[in-house]
């Protein structure tokens, strides 16, 4: 069975009081093969559509074209512009006729966008499905739609799950959003809602994957300036030739390329909070601009000569120690003090063990909220003996390692429970190569080298014990020694407890 199915539009029933044809009559009369059937799918005229049908099914008997099975037929849908209602009824059509029909003709031509769009969409998942549309000038031609749906809906899904999991979770939230169980995450949170409220300069510091964005966007959002602009910059990616035109501004024709005039990060973050990452990576000169910037609260563009006021909360952040770099005159003293005025600290991952299993199940509730849109990729949680591995971890890339091991994880396991071995197997193992520090004595000093050395040995010994689980085996393996009988002996020797 031959079969066309379309919208109707309000010019094929006026062109019939004209004995003329418009989209439906033109396809329904020209096309190259008759139709055995014809559906027409409609939600207003409804008084027209006996006189329209009858004027059709006069035409195609005229044409010696079949017209026994010619109907229009009420759609179930809350307007012509509503895509969910379209979606189901053209979905609803398209499956039953596709599947009585040789070939389903589907027009281009009648409804509005929202049923044309709908139409295409649900078509290209059928074989046996054309499309076509007609012109007064052009008269019928066959659309040839060179796109798989389906194909570009699961790269374009796996391209928003890769490059959701290359980005740290970080999505906007606000003090309260932030998981802080942990004594030192508590009072962090405590210190960020008074500096919040503040005007002053904000610096937060903490090791790398800590979550410094998240606190300086978390701080901005619960300040005076939460309707105003957020603007963050990675002080350590500026190019050396662009960074005064990023952050300050340029004129149009200050320098090649320079083709329109251009307002810096102070000017975009004008009433707002301008968040300075990695700030200890500022070269010399552009600290000196900084700081003028703070001082004087004004900006002036390069290749520019009038000085513009710019009303920015400053809200820096670094993992490096600022106070040992001003002491070897890598970062400047007074613009150490203009931006340390409120100081964050943040904890390392293993330094809040009582945040982790909250933090675990929002990354894995993140990382599930991605894969949903990967026809191939299952929802999956996390045991119980997961998250007590994840907890004997140092994790010294923070969250950060935390998120990319989990993402592994997920990626991996076959499982739709992660297992404490698809954890260990996504690990990025890290090998120990600090080199020793030069040691110096005075004549005189005396030090028990035998007691440095078991302290050392020691504290390696319970660091591999808790990282393996207390399994003697892999830990053994960890310190480089023979056996886990070698390691008994050093467990005795230096008195460390095994669990019974």
């Amino acid at each position: 069975m031959n079969t066309l199915l379309t919208w109707l539009g309000k010019t094929d029933i006026d062109k019939s009081l004209d004995d003329k044809e418009a989209a439906i009559a033109t396809i329904a009369l020209k096309n190259a093969k008759p139709f055995d059937q014809i559906v027409i799918l409609a939600n207003a005229w409804e008084g027209e559509w006996e006189g329209y049908l009858n004027w059709l099914k006069t035409r195609l008997a005229g044409s010696k074209r079949p017209f026994g099975q010619v109907v229009i037929q009420k759609a179930k849908i809350k307007s012509p512009i509503h895509y969910e209602s379209i979606f189901e009824e053209s979905k609803n059509w398209i499956n039953k006729l596709s599947n009585d029909s040789d070939t389903l003709t589907l027009s281009l031509t009648s409804g509005t966008p929202a049923m044309i769009s709908t139409s295409v969409v649900l078509g290209k998942s059928r074989n046996n499905v054309r499309f076509v549309q007609s012109s007064e000038l052009r008269g019928i031609e066959e659309v040839d739609i060179p796109v798989d749906f389906a194909r570009e809906y699961v790269k374009s899904a796996a391209k928003g799950v890769a490059n959701k999991v290359v980005k740290d979770p970080n999505s906007p939230k606000n003090l309260n959003q932030i998981i802080a169980t942990s004594p030192k995450m508590v009072d962090v949170i405590y210190k960020a809602k008074i500096l919040a409220k503040s005007e002053l300069p904000v610096l937060v510091l903490g090791e790398t994957g800590t979550g410094k964005e998240v606190m300086s966007n978390a701080i901005h959002l619960d300040s005076l300036r939460a309707d105003k602009p957020f603007k963050a910059v990675n002080c350590g990616a500026l190019p050396q030739t662009l960074v005064d035109s990023i952050l300050f501004g340029h004129e149009k024709g200050a320098f090649t390329g320079a083709s329109n005039q251009h307002k810096g990060l102070f000017e975009q973050a004008s009433g707002g909070t301008l968040f300075l990452d990695e700030v200890g990576e500022l070269p010399s000169d552009v600290q000196v601009k900084l700081l003028r910037v703070l001082q004087e609260g004004t900006v002036t563009r390069v290749g520019g000569s009038e000085s513009i006021n710019v009303d920015v909360r400053i809200i820096a952040a670094t993992h490096r120690n600022l106070l040992k770099m001003v002491e070897a005159n890598d970062f400047r003293e007074d613009l150490f003090y203009r931006l340390a005025v409120g100081i964050i600290q943040l904890p390392s991952l293993r330094e809040r063990l009582e945040d982790i299993p909250l933090l675990i199940a929002e990354l894995i509730a993140e990382i599930n909220s991605s894969a949903s849109t990967q026809t191939n990729r299952n929802s999956k949680n996390i045991s119980d003996n997961g998250i007590k591995f994840i907890l004997s971890q140092p994790w010294l890339g923070n969250i950060r390692e935390l998120w990319n091991t989990l993402n592994r994880a997920f990626l991996w396991s076959k499982s739709r429970e992660i297992s404490q071995k698809d954890i260990a197997d996504a690990m990025i193992t890290r090998d120990k190569t600090e080199e020793d520090s030069e040691v110096v004595l005075s004549l005189g000093q005396t030090i028990d080298a035998r007691q440095l050395i078991d302290n050392y040995k020691k504290k390696y010994v319970i660091a591999a014990l808790k990282a393996s689980g207390n399994n003697l085996t892999k830990a053994s393996t960890m310190l480089s020694l023979n056996s886990p009988q070698a390691l008994r002996v050093w467990v005795k020797g230096l008195g460390v407890d095994l669990p019974k």
